[in-house]
């Protein structure tokens, strides 16, 4: 199964995926909004293709979405994995990869989705969180879920102290995932 990762930062989620030996292999190409962003580097050090783009280029969503899927066609991707992609996926990308894009993010949806998740339990008060890997629709954060972990909220944890625990459950988790995506859905993966 051949993979395209799309990223808007520095790709810590994208790091993780890549140091997986199993998943290293199906990833064909790295689609990010941000030409300047770290994960270009990542990728180019790792000899991945890279399709970068800033969106104000374009009239519109459906133009970049479609330049996004010319380059998807060229490298005959058949799975998509948002990792810190900052963008809604629109009707040209979501028609083309329907059930075949993935996102992961930071709180136990349906709880605390879009920007800010982390912030938002804390000023709630929860006493745990956690991250979700879902399929992405067409909402924000709504696509069924494929699976989750916890992560207990201490009373002394702030901001920064929360991220970092998230991020380091994110970067066992969702290479775990995405390996068995590929494990499930590489034998007989139709178009």
């Amino acid at each position: 199964m051949k993979l395209a990762v799309f990223a808007s930062g520095n790709g810590s989620n994208f790091q993780a995926l890549i140091d997986e030996a199993t998943i290293r292999p199906h990833i064909e190409l790295v689609v990010c909004d941000r030409p300047e962003a770290y994960v270009v580097k990542r990728a180019e050090q790792h000899a991945i293709p890279v399709f970068t783009f800033s969106a104000k280029a374009f009239a519109n969503k459906a133009a970049y979405e479609n330049a996004i899927l010319h380059e998807l066609e060229k490298y005959a991707v058949d799975f998509v994995v948002l990792a810190g992609y900052m963008r809604l996926i629109g009707p040209t990308l979501l028609t083309k990869f329907l059930n075949r894009i993935i996102n992961l993010h930071p709180s136990l949806l349906p709880k605390f989705p879009g920007k800010d998740a982390i912030q938002q339990a804390l000023d709630a008060g929860e006493r745990e969180t956690g991250v979700t890997a879902h399929f992405v629709d067409e909402g924000m954060d709504t696509g069924p879920v494929i699976d989750q972990a916890r992560v207990l909220i201490k009373k002394e944890d702030g901001l920064e102290e929360l991220t970092a625990k998230i991020h380091q459950i994110e970067h066992h988790f969702y290479p775990n995932v995405v390996k068995q995506l590929i494990l499930k859905q590489g034998e007989g993966f139709e178009k």
